[in-house]
């Protein structure tokens, strides 16, 4: 490695490398203060150490445990290693972007992606221009975005100067030398359905006829991310197949995915078959399927979101009965099941979405009427026929693949409604050019409502039906949800991170029986696609204005008090639980739950917790007075 790239690396990202131990207090002295003047992070303090440390060990979610972890391990390394080996390892492990669906590792490979030599031939302004993309690589490619590539070039030498690691002269030439990168001969990226949905539209987004030869369509479609879409969809059908046994359907098993850009509407990729010789029926945009539990999250923010008077009917913490349902309906009587049979008694609404419980969500769905959650999908952006019926609530009604991913757009764009784009401009034969100008969109629901499925959504992710997707290798701030219509029919997962949103679809033509849950073949084709799409975990989601949080129970969902095991929970502000949980009810409400027990003997039991109620408030008081005491005395 020469030393101009290691003098340009120590300069942006860790100018007192050689004399801190893994923790630089000057420069997270210095954040605190630039970040608490500007009222939000703005500087970040990671030693070259931290940085290696997260690499190697940790995720990218930015959460105080595991900058804590980050911290001691960064300080184990330092006292295990000497500084060049960190170093030498930092530079050998550092991202710096991507190659197609794989990822660019370390400062040789990308001195060979990018230029064309070897890492020891790099002049100045390329090692500075390498050091420049480490903070963020795909921002400041010189492939995709030459022009940030060179201002952020100039920052890193300047920076340089400034340290007398180079001269006036040496950093005048480099300035002056034009960034050059090896020309690229990728072959662009089939999408062969996403080019016929693409021309389809020209007329519509820019009210004018697709041009003859010679002109040029530009698109939204971006290249390595079709390039993983596809990849991921043919694997993960293979994947698929193999567990599932023999073919079920009277055809092969087919896929489509949808990525989106939840922020300006821009489709990104688009995969509408296994296959587009073996058939161009697009099942991305065109195929009806019925989503199942994938629309959940649709009923979720009909129930979290202000009505006329101007309250929730339900918050995450709202108690629901999973306990058996009968409903009278037009066609006979309808008696919703959970996937696993199972009734779990009194449960939040957020257990109920993030464990994809179907009989409270039959029950959230009746409370706050279909006809709600019919306004409510058409405000995300779904215009297909839906059924104001119970069943609605479970995803009786058929949408597209399309449709539903750009509903999950607005919960990640904090309830910004993209219009869907897909043409950035046509030129004619003479190159005359006509831009679309502009992302269109416009506000349906306020950022602190969509803020609340969000949240539970990243518990599915985290502990409940789309935890597979962590398994599969996907990190950082990811929200999703599994569907799974009836008989196993139709197979989904929608995932979502604030500036890509994601959607798959499984099954067969004929509507013949995957056996397969959403989770089982659709989560892993959505888990590839991720791996290439977000490999550095992306940013985390913004907490809006308008929530509040609050430690409640986890059973009762009432504010956690004596004997009740608390944990955050976050309310649209003003709708927090009032009512505290004690010991004397968190523990009669086990008792209650004990079966077997006579209810004589249950009775008795909560009887004698009642009477003894107020001394063990008496006792938890005394033991608080005492250890405050103790506390001040020392």
């Amino acid at each position: 490695v020469p030393d101009d790239l290691v003098q340009a690396v120590l300069a942006i990202e860790d100018q007192r490398f050689y004399h801190h131990h893994g923790l630089d207090l000057i420069r997270i002295a210095g954040a605190m203060v630039a970040n608490l003047r500007a009222g939000h992070v703005t500087q970040g303090a990671s030693t070259i150490t931290q940085q290696l440390a997260k690499n190697l060990f940790l995720t990218s979610a930015r959460t105080p445990l595991r900058k804590l972890r980050e911290a001691a391990m960064a300080l184990t390394l330092e006292d295990r290693y000497d500084k060049d080996r960190i170093l030498e390892a930092y530079l050998n492990e550092i991202y710096l972007g991507q190659n197609g669906a794989d990822a660019i590792r370390g400062v040789g490979e990308a001195a060979w992606y990018y230029f064309g030599k070897d890492v020891e031939d790099l002049t100045l302004s390329e090692c500075a221009l390498l050091a420049g993309m480490i903070r963020g690589p795909n921002l400041y490619s010189p492939v995709r975005h030459p022009s940030a590539a060179r201002t952020r070039r100039d920052l890193v030498l300047q920076l340089m100067l400034e340290q007398e690691r180079i001269t006036q002269r040496q950093a005048k030439a480099a300035e002056r030398s034009s960034v050059r990168v090896r020309p690229r001969r990728d072959p662009p990226p089939p999408a062969r359905h996403f080019r016929d949905f693409a021309v389809a539209r020209v007329r519509s987004e820019l009210g004018v006829t697709p041009p003859r030869r010679g002109g040029a369509v530009v698109t939204t479609l971006d290249a390595e991310l079709q390039r993983a879409a596809e990849r991921a969809v043919r694997e993960g059908l293979v994947a698929a197949e193999r567990s599932s046994g023999r073919r079920r359907g009277t055809g092969p098993l087919q896929a489509a995915l949808v990525a989106l850009d939840p922020r300006t509407g821009d489709v990104l990729a688009l995969v509408g078959s296994r296959d587009y010789g073996g058939s161009q029926f697009d099942r991305a945009t065109d195929a009806l399927r019925q989503p199942g539990s994938a629309f959940k999250p649709i009923v979720a923010l009909a129930a979290l979101s202000r009505g006329d008077d101007g309250d929730p009917a339900f918050t995450l913490a709202s108690e629901v009965d999973d306990e058996p349902l009968s409903v009278k309906t037009g066609a006979g009587i309808w008696r919703p099941v959970n996937y696993d049979g199972d009734f779990r008694g009194p449960v939040t609404l957020r257990r109920a979405l993030e464990q994809s419980l179907n009989v409270p969500f039959a029950r959230i769905g009746l409370a706050v009427g279909p006809e709600r959650i019919v306004h409510t999908a058409r405000a995300l952006g779904i215009n297909s026929p839906l059924h104001p019926v119970p069943s609605l609530a479970l995803g009786a009604s058929e949408v597209t693949p399309l449709e539903l991913t750009r509903a999950y757009g607005v919960l990640a764009a904090g309830g910004w409604r993209a219009d869907t784009r897909t043409i950035l401009g046509v030129s004619d034969a003479r190159g005359a050019f006509r831009g679309a100008g502009e992302p269109e969109g416009e506000r349906v629901f306020d950022p602190a409502e969509t803020y609340l499925v969000t949240s539970a959504l990243q518990g599915a992710v985290e502990e409940g039906t789309g935890r597979g997707l962590r398994a599969q290798g996907v990190y950082g701030p990811i929200a999703g949800k599994s569907g799974t219509s009836s008989d196993w029919r139709d197979a989904w997962f929608i995932a979502y991170s604030p500036s890509l949103v994601v959607g798959v679809w499984v099954g067969f033509d004929d509507g013949s029986s995957t056996r397969m849950s959403g989770a089982r073949a659709a989560l892993p084709i959505v888990g590839r696609f991720l791996r290439q799409a977000l490999p550095d975990g992306g940013a985390n989601f913004p907490v809006p204005d308008g929530v509040e949080f609050a430690t409640v129970d986890t059973h009762s969902g009432r504010l956690a008090g004596y004997g009740c095991w608390g944990e955050q929970e976050v309310f649209l502000k003003g709708t927090a639980p009032e009512e505290r949980c004690g010991s004397s009810w968190s523990f009669g409400r086990w008792i209650s739950r004990i079966d077997g027990m006579s209810d004589r003997l249950r009775e008795r039991i909560l009887q004698r917790i009642e009477q003894a109620r107020p001394d063990v408030e008496n006792l938890v008081d005394m033991l608080v007075r005492e250890f405050e005491r103790a506390t001040r005395d020392r």
